[in-house]
């Protein structure tokens, strides 16, 4: 099973498109579940956040101070924690980022750039990454 978690709704058509399309995408290969939570102050995101995540679970937090990894590295990442783990949890800030309790939950931090992203945008982005990820794993062809 993989999980998302993040907070806020996607208002915007057509990220929520994209959002379904990757989701359908990665359905042929895993479970998968966005889990929101309610934009908030940091404190009321930390336990909306922490809510949803079982003790077995491995986390992922997306932070900009995080590991970088290339696609395949991601692909090799997902590859081998499933094999330990029934359940990644991926867990994206909102505009505030995430607090120290959730970072401390953390299993793994993983940056996707120094940028930042705005955190709609941001699933969309994470998603297609899993999608390639499972691509990868599964010697398909994908675009580049």
């Amino acid at each position: 099973m993989i999980k998302i978690i993040c907070p806020g709704k996607i208002k915007e058509v057509y990220l929520r498109e994209a959002i379904e399309d990757y989701k359908k995408r990665i359905s042929k290969y895993h479970k998968i579940e966005i889990i929101e939570v309610e934009d908030s102050t940091i404190d009321e995101e930390e336990k909306r956040i922490l809510k949803h995540i079982d003790n077995k679970d491995y986390v992922i937090t997306l932070e900009i101070k995080g590991n970088s990894l290339t696609s395949e590295e991601f692909a090799d990442k997902i590859d081998k924690t499933f094999i330990a783990h029934s359940c990644i949890c991926f867990v994206i800030g909102g505009s505030l980022g995430l607090s120290d309790e959730v970072k401390k939950r953390s299993n793994y931090r993983l940056s996707f750039s120094s940028f930042t992203f705005p955190h709609q945008l941001f699933r969309v982005i994470l998603l297609e990454q899993i999608y390639r990820a499972f691509k990868i794993l599964n010697n398909e062809t994908y675009h580049k």
